[in-house]
């Protein structure tokens, strides 16, 4: 095993849990990514930066034992997390390949479809990345992606001022790291100069409660990235205290709401 290369979001306990309720509150939604773009039954997958293999699982689950999902990640932990979980389900039809997508070759397989949620924001080299993806898929295959298109929509109503501040260094902070948050809005070019056509695009964004599970998923993030900016030396604990007060507040008022960062979901062929 290599030595572990953690993420700007960290790789730690809480970021594993966090990212396992973030796929349950996207799970509806990529399940019916998936059915309409076609995976089925015997399809061959591959899941770019699978991290702790929550879509590898349910995609393993989908295509069957015909099938197979090859999983792309390049932290350690989170390639054992998901041989934990493919090995407490049963699962024999996905490999995993520990390796890092921008200085590693891909895998050379027959794929059907590759699946990339939340990469291209992050990766140094978007375009690298789907130069070398365009290089490993056969004419057509489909590339799905779930990426941020426009970060800033996150905010709340009534505003919180502190949580908005909050949302500028979690932005600044993964530019600094090589990403880009709205990593989706390069996508179409970048599909055109590789190959690929894309066939739909279709933007997620959701305004809800506080009683509804999809807020969990941004609060979630602001409680498990406060101490990760602190460690950064961005924001100290003073500004950490207030935006969870605000948030505290935001969740006691039944008429609040919550406007959700903007995902792109693009379904690209390759010609």
């Amino acid at each position: 095993m290599n030595r572990e290369r953690d993420y700007v979001l960290g790789t730690h306990d809480e970021e594993l849990a966090r990212l396992g309720l973030q796929h349950r509150v996207w799970r509806p939604v990529v399940l019916d990514c998936w059915k309409k773009a076609g995976i089925t039954v015997g399809s061959r997958v591959l899941d770019v930066g699978a991290g702790p293999g929550y879509a590898a699982v349910d995609l393993a689950e989908i295509v069957g034992s015909t099938g197979e999902v090859v999983a792309l990640e390049r932290s350690s932990k989170f390639v054992r997390a998901t041989e934990e979980a493919c090995r407490a389900r049963s699962l024999t039809n996905v490999k995993i390949h520990e390796l890092d997508l921008m200085t590693d070759d891909l895998p050379k397989q027959d794929y059907d479809f590759s699946w990339c949620r939340w990469v291209v924001s992050f990766v140094s080299d978007p375009s690298l990345l789907i130069k070398k993806l365009a290089g490993v898929l056969q004419k057509g295959s489909v590339a799905i992606f779930h990426e941020y298109g426009h970060y800033e929509t996150w905010h709340f109503l009534p505003r919180l001022t502190n949580q908005e501040r909050f949302r500028e260094h979690v932005i600044q902070t993964w530019r600094q790291s090589g990403g880009e948050p709205d990593g989706a809005a390069g996508l179409p070019a970048l599909l055109s100069a590789n190959g690929f056509a894309i066939r739909s695009a279709t933007p997620h964004i959701f305004c809800v409660g506080p009683g509804d599970y999809m807020w969990q998923w941004p609060a979630t993030f602001i409680e498990i990235y406060l101490p990760r900016l602190i460690e950064m030396g961005r924001i100290d604990q003073k500004f950490a205290d207030k935006v969870r007060a605000d948030l505290t507040s935001a969740e006691k008022n039944p008429n609040a709401l919550m406007i959700t960062p903007l995902v792109l979901e693009i379904v690209a062929e390759k010609l």
